[in-house]
């Protein structure tokens, strides 16, 4: 009767260790899967965030390309076809800004 005793405790000690080592593999694994998911949000959240900067800024430059020629012709035009000297083109310049400013915001 004691030998099958000792045969069961020495079983369910071997289960136990096996159940422990089994536990302890499953929290590393949750754990692991678990900081790879969050380093995969952060680096997908960075790309988009970069992404919308990059285009942001490649519209600016856009605008900004495109209010500097229309500016230029605008001068040219009004000082070569319609005779008018153009002292005031900060003003231009101002007005520009401001309407660019209003676009970008809407």
């Amino acid at each position: 009767m004691k030998k099958k005793t000792k045969n069961k405790t020495k079983v369910l000690s071997k289960v136990n260790d096996c159940a422990n080592k089994v536990v302890v593999v499953v929290v590393v694994v949750v754990v692991v899967v678990s900081v790879v998911e969050l380093v995969v949000i952060v680096v997908v959240v960075t790309a988009v965030l970069v992404l919308v900067v990059v285009i942001v800024v490649i519209v600016v430059v856009v605008v900004v390309v495109v209010v500097v020629v229309v500016e230029v012709v605008a001068v040219v035009v009004a000082e070569v076809v319609f005779d008018v000297v153009v002292f005031d083109v900060v003003v231009v310049d101002v007005v520009v800004v401001a309407v660019v400013v209003v676009l970008l915001y809407y």
